[in-house]
């Protein structure tokens, strides 16, 4: 009669955790960060259709890296939560702190209770009416949340990625220099150096000024024009990429 085989709940939990990390590991990292106008987030993402950022809600954007049918399931239960509280309340009701305690019950149920967890990492961001009310959080594949500071990078290089990030950080620099601030982080990444065009990226915006909807794509000319003024601006501020005026309006 052969014994059953036991595994302590530790090494469960770990096993779990070191699977979840290798998968996000293989995908590029994601970052989202404050600018004199609002929140900017930054992807590594060669896909047009595939997104990796997305709008939740009127304030309130998701940032995302891992696997994409399960960031995607994620997104769309954000979507619908909010819209249904917007419907039955008031659209003020609807914030980012709930929808990010909600992402984190729901990855923290599935790492415990599933043999297999979710290989994701997301960000939720909420613009304010100034830059105090801003709100960046943090959810990782087992339900752990993090309130942010200013800025966060998701992904398998996320350590590295958020080290180049400290190091040239202004939570008042104008949008083309905030990213100038996340290619270069982005283009950092694994230790390697790359060099990010338009076409590797999707970027959207939680823009302050605009009425209702906050979030915007920036894509196409903009992009290219946004990119090429944050490297001409960083090439005469000895590095710095952050005396250049601009604001991010189509």
């Amino acid at each position: 009669m052969s014994m059953p085989f036991y595994v302590a709940p530790e090494q469960q939990m770990k096993d779990k955790a070191d699977y979840a990390r290798k998968g996000i590991a293989r995908g590029r990292s994601a970052v989202v960060l404050q600018y004199e106008g609002g929140i900017l987030m930054v992807a590594d993402n060669m896909s047009r259709t595939l997104h990796k950022i997305s709008e939740l809600y009127d304030r309130i954007g998701f940032a995302a890296v891992g696997r994409y049918p399960e960031f995607e399931n994620l997104r769309l239960m954000g979507v619908r939560f909010a819209d249904v509280r917007g419907y039955q309340y008031d659209r003020r009701d609807v914030s980012g702190r709930q929808l990010a305690n909600i992402y984190a019950q729901t990855l923290g149920t599935v790492f415990s209770e599933s043999l297999k967890p979710w290989e994701v990492e997301i960000v939720v961001a909420e613009v304010g009416d100034t830059a105090a009310d801003d709100e960046i959080y943090r959810i990782t594949f087992d339900g752990s949340i993090v309130d942010e500071q200013g800025f966060v990078a998701v992904g398998g290089s996320s350590d590295h990625v958020g080290t180049v990030l400290k190091d040239r950080f202004a939570a008042d620099a104008p949008l083309s220099a905030a990213l100038n601030t996340a290619t270069h982080a982005l283009a950092r990444e694994n230790g390697e150096e790359r060099e990010l065009e338009a076409s590797n990226l999707e970027v959207a915006v939680l823009e302050r000024s605009r009425e209702h909807r906050k979030f915007r794509r920036i894509h196409g000319r903009r992009l290219t024009s946004l990119i090429e003024e944050g490297q001409a601006a960083a090439r005469t501020s000895s590095g710095g990429g952050d005396t250049t005026e601009d604001e991010a309006n189509e």
